[in-house]
């Protein structure tokens, strides 16, 4: 099984990788921007195919992939490098890789709302020790109802069912009847399963709100990095995830895609950050160096982005040593 995990495990971090890669690639083609070669894999090439200016390669270790572009890290006379670009082209190219992690995020998160469905307020189905069922509240009920407060989504019945007293009302529209009920929870639960929305709409809901909710949570973490509320525990590395990948798979398909989406807003957002050899980092030097008029030594940016790089490993492998028991 743990074969399995890895593999499942590689195959997700070299699908966000090159979909990250490949909108570098995709935009610095489209403004005209030189590309070198566009890499599938590390290491050693396996295989290699030279199409107009690009080379395209396959290499031996399927943990990413690159984009080399012309004069991206080092000075270039070619009036189609890198370096010699037009600003705003630069910003397009270098954003580019986070918006197709966030793109493919959206998609995949839709694709889950609709294939496996958006809970709604109807009634599918009701536990055997339901207390509703005795109440008298039967399957394809939709509560409109808790207490006084009018029900929109599914989570809305949870929050005013916990909030409730033990005995409380439930009001349904059964076939358009609006019957009300008196209910008793335990463990604040009634006992029903909830109908699945399958709908295009009820999809495109679910994975946005679900992309928001996401995003809005690592912009907490940042936060409580810089107020020191985040420990080491809570940070997870390549084995971390590969564990989580898979715990996901075992439990189903749909929550691996949903992890899938997780992962690629998480390096979406964090490449975006204006740390030292990332694309955040490579924008704040584009803007500065339109405000003053002037590029920075490229030499300089280039240590500059190896001891971010530098910063970037060693942050990896302290919390690899943290997910394997090493280092606590």
């Amino acid at each position: 099984m743990i074969i399995i995990t890895i593999l499942i495990a590689l195959l997700v971090f070299l699908i966000v990788i090159l979909v990250h890669e490949f909108g570098h690639f995709a935009v610095a083609k489209l403004v005209g921007i030189k590309v070198n070669e566009f890499a599938v894999g590390m290491g050693p090439k396996l295989f290699q195919k030279q199409k107009g200016e690009t080379l395209y390669t396959f290499r031996i270790l399927p943990v990413g992939g690159y984009c080399a572009m012309e004069g991206e890290d080092e000075e270039s006379n070619d009036p189609r490098s890198f370096v010699n670009a037009k600003w705003y082209n630069k910003i397009f190219v270098l954003i580019a890789g986070a918006s197709m992690n966030f793109f493919l995020a959206l998609i995949l998160l839709i694709g889950v709302g609709f294939f496996v469905g958006q809970p709604n307020t109807t009634i599918k189905d009701f536990t055997d020790s339901s207390t509703a069922k005795l109440s008298g509240l039967e399957i394809g009920d939709k509560i409109i109802k808790v207490n006084s407060v009018n029900i929109k989504k599914w989570e809305d019945i949870s929050n005013e069912i916990s909030k409730a007293d033990d005995i409380f009302n439930i009001t349904v529209d059964r076939d358009g009847e609006i019957i009300s009920y008196s209910v008793e929870k335990k463990d604040n639960k009634i006992g029903i399963y909830p109908d699945n929305d399958k709908t295009l709409g009820s999809a495109i809901s679910y994975g946005l709100s679900s992309f928001a909710m996401v995003f809005n949570e690592m912009i907490k973490f940042l936060k409580m990095v810089f107020t020191g509320g985040i420990s080491l525990k809570d940070v997870s590395g390549p084995v971390g995830i590969v564990s989580t990948i898979g715990d996901a798979a075992k439990i189903g398909f749909g929550y691996l895609i949903m992890l899938a989406a997780f992962i690629n807003i998480n390096v979406g957002f964090f490449n975006l950050l204006p740390i030292p050899a990332l694309d955040g980092s490579k924008v704040l030097v584009t803007i500065l160096e339109k405000i003053r008029g002037k590029r920075f030594n490229q030499n300089v940016l280039g240590y500059i982005n190896l001891a971010g790089f530098a910063f970037l490993i060693l942050l990896i492998i302290v919390v690899t040593l943290k997910d394997i028991g090493i280092i606590k």
